[in-house]
This record gives structure tokens, sequence and C-alpha cells, in this order.
């Protein structure tokens, strides 16, 4: 196998922040005093998936991890080898960022492969860095930079949440209520499935600070936790806008509900008036013998006086009651 299609690159890392990028031919042929080897592959190609389960030397349990469709975050470590999965913010183009996209990653300490089904931009961070000569030394340090990546785009995500729910609770408060129950509805989908994500993925680096694993030096495991303290507050804030959320939904409802009651009020108010005006000009219109007043010419703003005499009354007896 000459190539693979689905291979997204091959890197060689010098050790000192940059990387120089393989063929496929060289990538088959490395050794493992060469230096750290990166192979990222998009899993959804067959080529990929013949070659991590025949030809990578790889575990039945790691391939099938690099293979899975849909996973959770977590972490699996055997020895000297670790399988992570992670999830980070959708933050391509066109996309909803609570649609998280998932990176695969297997590493022995040697030679990292990753995969993929779809682009994460984190990932892309890390190479670029390589491009500029500042990125990832070690195993250790790549994995440190990666979950740095994915943590730093959470935060403008998380930011996002909380300044439109600040907006939409001003938008409450000042009773423009107009279309703010579907926004509200979205903004609490997006921080339940952010959720849903980041909270697997916090145990998962909580227990990567912990391990014990061989190529991973303490400053790594540091800065782990760091990252990791940061994942915790984003959570915390992606809690308080889903607590925030449903103190808007309770006034949202009562704004809706007051309103409802106001109008009902007021035809309720309108229909005590007309309805003794409804039996006085019923009365007056009854056909027996003979209709009352038809012989007189004045007889219709006599009834007109009347009627407008008994709603001035009804207002005047509403007003005392303090009804309106």
């Amino acid at each position: 196998m000459s190539s693979i299609s689905g291979l997204a690159h091959a890197l060689l890392l010098d050790g000192e922040g940059g990387a120089q990028a393989l063929s496929w031919d060289e990538a088959n042929a490395w050794q493992a005093n060469q230096g750290l080897l990166w192979l990222h592959f998009n899993f959804e190609d067959p080529e990929v998936r013949f070659w991590l389960e025949n030809h990578s030397g790889l575990s039945v349990i790691a391939y099938e991890g690099l293979l899975s469709e849909e996973t959770r975050p977590r972490i699996i470590s055997r020895g000297e080898k670790l399988l992570m999965s992670l999830r980070g913010v959708n933050t391509n183009p066109g996309q909803d960022p609570e649609d998280m996209v998932s990176i695969r990653i297997w590493t022995d300490g040697k030679r990292i492969i990753s995969t993929f089904r779809r682009r994460l931009l984190s990932t892309q961070d890390v190479l670029d860095c390589l491009t500029e000569n500042i990125g990832p030394t070690s195993v250790s340090s790549f994995i440190t930079m990666l979950n740095d990546r994915l943590v730093i785009r959470m935060s403008d995500i998380v930011e996002q949440l909380e300044d439109s729910m600040l907006e939409i609770e001003e938008n409450v408060l000042s009773n423009a209520i107009d279309g703010m129950r579907q926004r509200l509805a979205l903004l609490r989908k997006q921080a339940v499935t952010l959720r849903r994500y980041l909270a697997p993925q916090r145990e998962a680096l909580n227990r990567l600070a912990h391990e014990r694993m061989p190529w991973m030096d303490e400053n790594a495991a540091l800065s782990i936790r760091d990252i990791n303290d940061r994942l915790i507050r984003h959570i915390e804030d992606i809690d308080a806008v889903r607590e925030r959320a449903t103190v808007v939904q309770e006034e949202l409802m009562s704004s809706i509900s007051e309103a409802m009651n106001q109008r009902t009020y007021l035809l309720t108010i309108v229909a005590a008036i007309f309805l003794p005006l409804g039996f006085f000009t019923g009365l007056m219109g009854i056909n027996v013998g003979g209709m009352p007043g038809i012989e007189n010419t004045h007889a219709f703003w006599v009834v007109a006086g009347l009627s407008v005499t008994i709603m001035v009354v009804l207002a005047v007896i509403f007003r005392l009651k303090k009804w309106v």
C-alpha cells in the first residue's frame, strides 16, 4: 500500500517545536529512533480501517477505539499505552457549536495515531504551531497542547451562551418577550448538549492528570490539572446559564400568563357592561302586545340615553370598587 487517501498528515516531530512532513512510504518505514511520529487519519476511509486493523500493530481495543463511530470522552491506559477520546466544540463555518466534534488518540510514547471524521480546528491549531516551530516537543506536550486548544475554543462558545442569556434576561425584564420562548429553548438545548460531553471530558482529564504514564512528566501533569480546572469553570458557567434559563423561563411564563389574565379581565369588564345593556335593549324590543315607544318619535333617543346612562353608572360602580 503506497498511499492512503484517508491520511490527513504524517509528521515526524523534531523535538524542538517543529515537524517534518513524511510520505506514506516514509511513515511506514519509520523507526522509533527517528523521533516522535504523528499519524492523523480520517477513519471513515476503508483503507485506513484496513491498515489500522492489519498493519498498525495495535491491539483490538486500540484500533476499535480509534474506529469507533460514536464515543464519549474517556481514557484507557495499559502500561505505556494510552487511548483517549476527546470532544471539541464545532467551530467549523455554518455548524452548530454544540454539535461537538470528536477526536481519538492512541500513543505509546513513541508514536501518536489520531483519527477523526469531521475537521477539528483545535487539531489544526497544533499543526499550525508545528509549522511555526512553536509546537509540541514530546507526547506529553502534544496531549497538553491539544487539550489546551480544545478548552480555549470552548471559552468563546461559553461566553456567547452567557451573552445570549444576558440579552434574553434584559428583554424579559423590559417585557420585550416576542420570540423569547424560541430563543430560550434553543439556548437551553445548547447548554444541555455541551454539558453532556464536557462532564465526562472533565472526568477523563482528571484521570489523565493522575495517571503515572512513563512518558508524562510532572510539568505536563500539572498543566493537565490546570486545563481541567478551566474546563470545570466552563461547566460551572454552563450550569449557571441553565439555572438562569430556568428562572427566566418561569418569569417568561409568568409574564405571558399575566398578559393573558389582563386580556381576559378586560373582556370580562366589557361583557359585564354590555350584558345589562343587551337585556335592556332586548326587553325594549320584545314583540308582545306591541313594542313600547313605537309611536313616539323620540323613543330611540330615550333608549339610547338610558343605555349610555347605564354604561356610565356601571363604569362608576366598577371604578369605586377598584375593578378597573
